[in-house]
C-alpha cells in the first residue's frame, strides 16, 4: 500500500482550488470532470492534495494505491468496516474503509491504466 494523495472533500470546489492555489501556492497537477482537482507544492510531484465536492459526509483522508482493490476487498471485507464497496473510476477502481475511529482509508488501482497499456 502507497500513499498517493491526501484527500479533502470539499462542498465548494471552485472556492477550495482558489485558496491552495492563491493563498498557499499550490498548482493544479490534474483534474477529473467538474468534482476533482489534484494540487501539488511547486517542484514537488510526491505530495499532492486531491479535493473533490462528490463524496458528501466523507471526512478527509489518505488514498492509498493498491495492486488490486477487488482482491483487498475481497480479502478483508470480514475484517474491515467498508463504507464503499469497490467501483469504478476514471483509473481503475476504488473502496472506502474505516478505521477503528471512524477515519476513512479510500484505496484505489490503476488497473484501467494497466489495461490500456497492454492492449
Amino acid at each position: 500500500m502507497k500513499l498517493a494523495f491526501l484527500c479533502h472533500p470539499t462542498k465548494n470546489l471552485k472556492e477550495s482550488v482558489s485558496f491552495y492555489r492563491d493563498v498557499l501556492g499550490f498548482e493544479e497537477a490534474w483534474r477529473e470532470g467538474n468534482h476533482t482537482v489534484a494540487l501539488k507544492l511547486e517542484k514537488n510531484e510526491e505530495v499532492q492534495i486531491m479535493i473533490e465536492d462528490d463524496e458528501d459526509g466523507v471526512a478527509s483522508g489518505g488514498v492509498f494505491v493498491l495492486e488490486n482493490v477487488d482482491e483487498f476487498y475481497e480479502e478483508n471485507q470480514s475484517k474491515l468496516n467498508f463504507v464503499k464497496q469497490p467501483c469504478d473510476i476514471p483509473p481503475g477502481r476504488y473502496a472506502i474503509f474505516t478505521d477503528p475511529d471512524g477515519n476513512p482509508f479510500r484505496v484505489i488501482d490503476m488497473s484501467k491504466e494497466k489495461s490500456a497499456i497492454s492492449n
